[in-house]
């Protein structure tokens, strides 16, 4: 198989499994508990979440671990947002269009819960405007949410110039508004420098950069209004009740080092890679458009439009052939429902139903590119030529 969707998930590295296998098997102690096994457990968390806050510039008691995104997005929404609200500063939190799923259903609970929320656009390229974010700020917002870079078509979004937004807001207005991006798709690709970001929290999921399903990182800045969601014990710092996943959290720690390990190495590799699929395949295919810009965006992503057939059929045209990508769009109710990120880019719904997402990874090689320039005309012009017969009755 030909591995083109990264974003999705990515292969476990052999020395994350490696990491964690004894923490699956002999040492299986909880890191609660008071005698050696209970205690070597306990170390190894410590010992991930040290080589996690080196990673990202931070403490090791700013860094909690999750089962996840998921989870990490929720928490930071929620668990910021209730506590200002609680603290009186206010109950607005604005967002954007193109945020993952995560966070957008986070955002809608936040409405639901008596919250208002602002979701901002972003022009044709997938970027936030910065002068809409700015004036988006009320005397009662609380919250900004932010993806780094987003997972469709791959646009970096200027989290740094957004946070300077930020604190000259709150100096003119003496008036703080904390702000959180979702980093879900930026390990191995951009630094995740959280001084330089300047976010109060961050979001990572460990399977998107070589570590396992199931494990989380939230970092959040000392001092952050916080409030608790999952009850029941002591964890984390009294912010996230429940058994460590021991594995998961070693094999989270050593991933994220590799990940962090020759970023600017790995990016120039791969983007030499992308934009070859990209000419290759745009030189072979007629009725094809790059949906975003190539330049503020990830190394490792591609989002490709092909006019007159559904992504789906592509994908499982190139499935047939060994090849995986990713679909533009969701199905629902068996109704096709085009991306609402390139629906928020302008995109027109004929593009859009028609758009692939190729994600490349570390493993990817030049014969595996040279593969899909050839297979990707070949599947397009097949499913063409059926979607153009007429059908018999």
């Amino acid at each position: 198989m030909i591995y083109l969707d990264n974003a999705a998930t990515s292969p476990m590295r052999p020395e994350v499994r490696d990491a964690m296998l004894p923490y699956l098997e002999s040492v299986f102690g909880n890191p609660s508990g008071l005698y050696a096994v209970g205690r070597e457990a306990q170390a190894a968390v410590d010992a991930a979440r040290t080589t996690v806050a080196a990673c990202l510039g931070a403490r090791p008691a700013e860094v909690i671990f999750t089962s996840g995104g998921t989870e990490s997005i929720n928490t930071a929404l929620q668990g910021i947002a209730y506590a200002m609200r609680r603290a009186g500063a206010g109950a607005h939190v604005i967002t954007t269009a193109i945020e993952h799923h995560a966070g957008l259903h986070a955002a809608q609970f936040l409405e639901e819960s008596g919250f208002d929320v602002t979701y901002i656009g972003c022009d044709h390229s997938g970027h936030v405007r910065i002068d809409e974010f700015a004036a988006a700020l009320r005397p009662d917002t609380i919250l900004a949410s932010v993806m780094l870079a987003n997972n469709e078509v791959g646009a970096v979004q200027p989290i740094a110039e957004i946070a300077g937004v930020l604190r000259d807001y709150a100096h003119r207005q003496q008036h703080r508004v904390l702000l959180h991006t979702d980093a879900v798709q930026a390990p191995g690709w951009l630094p995740l420098e959280v001084n330089a970001l300047g976010v109060d929290a961050l979001s990572l999921s460990s399977h998107k950069f070589g570590g396992p399903k199931g494990s989380g990182i939230l970092y959040l800045r000392r001092a952050t209004p916080f409030h608790q969601l999952l009850l029941g014990g002591g964890q984390e710092m009294q912010k996230r009740a429940g058994t460590e996943n021991v594995p998961g959290i070693v094999g989270t720690g050593v991933a994220l080092e590799r990940a962090a390990t020759g970023i600017r190495e790995r990016a120039a590799r791969v983007r030499t890679l992308r934009d070859r699929l990209r000419d290759g395949i745009l030189a072979a295919t007629s009725g094809t458009t790059v949906n975003g810009c190539q330049q503020s965006c990830v190394p490792n992503n591609l989002n490709i439009a092909f006019d007159g057939i559904e992504s789906e059929s592509l994908v499982l045209g190139l499935d047939a052939a060994g090849i995986a990508a990713s679909s533009g769009s969701a199905c629902s109710n068996s109704t096709w429902e085009p991306s609402h990120v390139l629906m928020a880019m302008g995109v027109p719904i004929r593009r859009a139903v028609g758009s692939v997402r190729f994600s490349l990874g570390d493993a990817t090689t030049e014969a595996d590119i040279e593969e899909v320039i050839r297979a990707v005309p070949r599947e397009v012009a097949r499913i063409r030529a059926e979607n153009a017969s007429p059908v018999r009755v």
